[in-house]
């Protein structure tokens, strides 16, 4: 059942789709591109196909990102609570060609619509600090992973290094929802990212969610002075 706070996330995403690209490469200088890309080393097998799930997919750069590295015969599954997201997703994915490789579907990651151990990787690039049950979430997508299978989590954080939290701060909070606001015409969105990145539990206590959901060998990678977070969790065989 969606909730009322679901169900707002939902309406701002859908009210942010036509700007979302644009916005996200500009603020952050084109650095989304890199840390998708220094993840994939923990998502992809080149060497035989898999079954991928991208949850909170969003408009598709991470789906895409991760059917251009992986084996010819890799499938990858975008779920998005949001229509209007995946509606630019489907034209980007249809002008990368990949639209054999790629599907979409709208859905909640905390009630997934997919059979135990159906997938060999689950990703999520920038999207669990709005899942309003985050634990339940995780539970889903151990379910989902085939034994073996990992998830890799990409978050966006605050740099531990006081003179790189200053500046972050600065522009998280004063900056980026003036600019965001005005190229997408949704200054409440724009105000919404920097206190939800805030909000998030720090890695020590997310890290420790994970192990208690039932994820094993889980790591984390600090990129860009920790202005993103990787974690990666492994399914118990």
């Amino acid at each position: 059942m969606q909730t009322r706070q679901t169900d707002s996330i939902k309406q701002m995403f859908n009210s942010i789709a036509h700007s979302y690209d644009g916005l996200n490469h500009l603020l952050s200088a084109g650095a989304d591109r890199g840390w998708r890309r220094r993840s994939l080393k923990w998502v992809v097998d080149r060497s035989h196909p898999q079954q991928i799930l991208d949850l909170a997919c969003g408009t598709g750069d991470y789906s895409i990102a991760i059917a251009r590295r992986a084996h010819p015969d890799t499938r990858v599954t975008g779920l998005d609570l949001s229509e209007g997201m995946l509606e630019v997703m489907r034209r980007k994915v249809d002008e990368a060609g990949l639209a054999d490789r790629i599907s979409t579907l709208v859905g909640n990651a905390e009630t997934m619509p997919f059979d135990d151990a159906q997938f060999d990787r689950v990703t999520i690039g920038f999207g669990i600090r709005n899942f309003e049950h985050r634990e339940q979430a995780l539970a889903e997508m151990l379910r989902v992973l085939k034994p073996g299978g990992r998830v890799v989590i990409l978050e966006l954080s605050v740099p531990a290094w006081q003179p790189a939290r200053w500046c972050y701060n600065l522009y998280f909070t004063r900056v980026l929802p003036v600019v965001g606001g005005m190229v997408s015409g949704q200054r409440s969105a724009y105000s919404y990212l920097p206190a939800s990145v805030l909000a998030f539990p720090p890695k020590e206590e997310w890290m420790a969610t994970m192990r208690a959901c039932g994820f094993a060998t889980v790591r984390h990678r600090a990129l860009s002075l920790g202005i993103c977070r990787m974690y990666i969790g492994d399914k118990p065989l």
